[in-house]
């Protein structure tokens, strides 16, 4: 099977057979641009944990994460299995044994498509106390989620599907087919 096809059938496979994939139920449009009138990042967390109380099963976490925004230096030295990429550059990530979100700076509570990195951050939050055969299991979902809240934005996530797709397998990369 070629590669790319082999890749979308995975995806799809992924999709159908997680139970811990989110809800594809919508929200109105009015709940998604919630985000816009935070005036300061724990309104803005709380708009954002609000939209996914709708979007996943995951529940909220008893404490809120700590948001730091960081250079990408602190966050690459501190990169684990559940980082936030956008265009091959790290964006986000979360630490769950600290229960911390790292942003990158730049970053913005304006520019919607900063605030999808920490809803993809926030959404490894609630994962965090789920077993995963891997960190990057986590994955998927969570990109699913910054690409739905993205969508309700009219904006579009530029991520590698065929990348996350395989990462979220958790299989080792060494395998060659004969």
């Amino acid at each position: 099977m070629h590669r790319s096809r082999l890749a979308v059938a995975l995806a799809m496979a992924l999709i159908t057979l997680c139970p811990t994939l989110p809800r594809a139920e919508n929200v109105t449009h009015a709940s998604a641009s919630q985000w816009q009138h935070s005036d300061n990042m724990t309104t803005l967390v709380s708009s954002l944990d609000a939209w996914l109380d709708a979007q996943t099963d995951w529940p909220r976490r008893d404490a809120d994460p700590r948001v730091r925004l960081v250079s990408l230096w602190e966050a690459a030295a501190r990169q684990g299995g559940t980082a936030s990429f956008q265009r091959e550059r790290l964006r986000g990530l979360y630490d769950p044994d600290r229960s911390e979100i790292l942003l990158v700076r730049p970053w913005s509570p304006r520019k919607a498509e900063d605030v999808a990195v920490l809803l993809h951050e926030l959404t490894h939050h609630r994962q965090a106390p789920q077993h995963w055969y891997c960190p990057a299991a986590q994955e998927l979902s969570a990109y699913r989620l910054q690409e739905r809240w993205l969508s309700e934005q009219r904006l579009s996530l530029d991520v590698n599907w065929v990348a996350v797709v395989l990462d979220s397998g958790c299989t080792p990369r060494d395998i060659h087919p004969e």
